[in-house]
């Protein structure tokens, strides 16, 4: 039974999310439902990461177990026939050893988050940036964010609903960057906390509008209480780019 590693990239928007829901669409539904269109199975796609709604993708990674093998370019074509029109494509399919975990094989997580800091509306970004209206200060942005770079206890920026057996993470690198009025925050770890990459976000906005220091975020980490955390991002800025193995 051959192991398939798929790379695919999503618009989150029209999904509650990646996983599996009895009654909502979710990007992993939509995937499982191609699968069996193309071999007759009910078969689970196990994802690198569990994507919140709203939440996009340029480099989510899954494998999938089928009981006949497909050539590879074949099997990702299949899927992305049985896949319109949702906006879901797999990118690349590729045959891996039974010992490949999507999640469990990875080493490090990449994600960006949008923010277009302009008082106008947005036409082409909305669903896909969090437009912010006040005028953000991205040096200050930055240099706060290496606050949190390291390991750290990250109760502050977790969801209160969040599974994982530790607060504790080792976040490798947050920086924030200007391009006009675009401000792109780009992070990476081996795993994030449920909401922590969205909670951060939020939390160096407040440093960028100036009701925050590069202190007080600092206090917020060292409370160890999510009532301490700044606002939450909305989900639509922030994108899965790459998972490493």
């Amino acid at each position: 039974m051959p192991r398939y590693k798929l790379t695919i990239e999503y618009d989150g928007a029209p999904f509650f999310g990646w996983q599996v829901q009895d009654t909502l669409p979710s990007v992993q539904g939509a995937l499982e439902a191609a699968v069996k269109a193309m071999t007759g199975a009910d078969l689970r796609v196990h994802g690198a990461g569990r994507t919140d709604a709203g939440v996009h993708a340029r480099g989510q990674v899954a494998h999938v177990d089928v009981d006949k093998q497909f050539p590879p370019g074949r099997f990702r074509d299949g899927l992305n026939a049985h896949l319109r029109p949702h906006p879901i494509a797999v990118l690349e399919a590729e045959i891996v050893p039974d010992t490949f975990e999507a999640r469990f094989s990875a080493v490090k997580r990449h994600y960006r988050y949008r923010i277009v800091n302009t008082r106008a509306n947005l036409a082409l970004d909305v669903g896909h940036a969090w437009r912010v209206p006040r005028k953000l200060d991205a040096d200050a942005m930055h240099a706060a964010a290496q606050r949190l770079v390291g390991k750290h206890d990250f109760t502050t920026f977790r969801d209160t609903e969040c599974q994982a057996k530790s607060p504790e993470k080792t976040l490798d690198q947050l920086d924030v960057l200007r391009d006009g009025r675009e401000i792109t925050i780009i992070t990476s770890a081996r795993s994030f906390l449920h909401s922590q990459v969205r909670s951060m976000v939020g939390s160096l906005v407040w440093v960028g509008e100036g009701r925050w220091t590069a202190d007080d975020l600092s206090a917020a980490l060292a409370a160890r209480n999510r009532a301490a955390c700044g606002i939450v991002a909305p989900p639509e800025g922030l994108y899965l780019m790459k998972v490493d193995y």
